[in-house]
């Protein structure tokens, strides 16, 4: 591996020594345990080639102030897999050993932890695949999940300055109008449009609701959150919106540490204008605030501005952060310590 410059990461893969595997076959899954091979073996015909049968999470760990390696609510994220698994027919990978996988890759890979000092964390993509042969249209019997950690940086280039996104002609819809699935299945649907919205200059899109394109949704990969004028936290409502964990964290934060007032209910596309900040929330995101979103009829600049976060949003980013980074006293059970 090439040496990593831990002060200067962008979102991006780097190869890291080690990984998690386990198999599911007759009925069970196997010991699993870490691999130092990076490269996936796999029949032509395997169920995640011929029907995408793949699932996967994203979670960080990275070190407190005090010198720990934690994780931040890594059974949300377990659950979630769980979830997802049911939906697209494939044997869940349970719950407790996910989070013990989770600590041993982390402790396998603890010299690829960024330190504190540089804001970055190790990025963790546990997924879930179909591995036998299947031809017909159904489901695998076999499947493999895997984990593998890789450092990383701000998602979004600029860390935290404010970005320009536009409302997609596109819907990130699956077919017969369902809606994307809610739980952490698969970004695919999305990538097309977000290319369209890179070259015309947008950093992401917003997506509406495909049967009405009237109620924002989310991205293709972070949910929405809003601050009203007059200081309380709006975050869209709808079944097809993955539940994101860091959505819901913010949501208990603004309530129980800022005292703000918070509303998850449907959010219309004619609301924007009304709204003084705007942002993005996801692991991978945090916050990141959004300055400007562009429609067919008009731009609209949200009053925090183009050159930083508005004040809300930073206030929430920062007392999230705190929490995570062990600042802050945390809620039972969202700080996973592994070293």
């Amino acid at each position: 591996m090439a040496k990593i410059d831990m002060n200067n990461l962008d979102f991006s893969y780097k190869e890291t020594p080690f990984r998690y595997v386990s198999n599911f076959k007759d009925g069970q899954w196997d010991e699993g345990g870490l691999t130092d091979e990076a490269s996936i073996v796999l029949n032509e015909c395997a169920g995640v080639f011929q029907y995408a049968q793949t699932i996967f999470e994203g979670l960080k760990a990275y070190y407190t102030k005090d010198g720990h390696i934690v994780c931040f609510r890594p059974d949300l994220n377990a659950q979630r897999l769980h979830d997802s698994a049911k939906y697209l027919v494939m044997q869940p990978f349970p719950t407790d050993r996910f989070i013990e996988a989770v600590k041993e890759v982390v402790k396998a890979n603890q010299d690829f932890v960024p330190p504190y000092s540089t804001g970055g964390s190790l990025y963790l993509r546990p997924f879930l695949m179909g591995t036998n042969s299947v031809i017909g249209v159904k489901p695998a019997d076999e499947f493999q999940f895997r984990i593998f950690g890789t450092p990383v940086g701000d998602y979004f280039k600029g860390g935290v300055k404010p970005l320009k996104i536009q409302i997609s002609d596109f819907d990130r819809a699956a077919p017969h109008g369902t809606g994307h699935i809610k739980a952490g299945l698969n970004y695919a649907m999305s990538l097309h449009a977000l290319e369209a919205a890179h070259e015309a200059g947008y950093a992401e899109n917003m997506y509406l609701d495909p049967q009405t394109r009237t109620k924002v949704e989310e991205t293709g990969g972070a949910n929405f959150i809003f601050i009203t004028k007059d200081g309380k936290l709006v975050t869209p409502k709808s079944d097809s919106i993955l539940p994101s964990i860091t959505r819901r964290s913010l949501m208990y934060v603004a309530e129980h540490y800022l005292g703000m007032t918070v509303e998850h209910r449907e959010v219309y596309k004619e609301e924007l204008k009304d709204f003084a900040e705007c942002g993005l929330c996801g692991t991978a995101a945090v916050i990141s605030p959004v300055g400007m979103v562009h429609t067919k009829e008009e731009d609209i600049f949200f009053p925090s501005g183009m050159d930083e976060m508005g004040p809300t949003l930073t206030k929430l980013r920062e007392t999230l952060l705190g929490i995570q980074h062990g600042e802050i006293e945390a809620p039972e059970g969202w700080i996973v310590r592994i070293v």
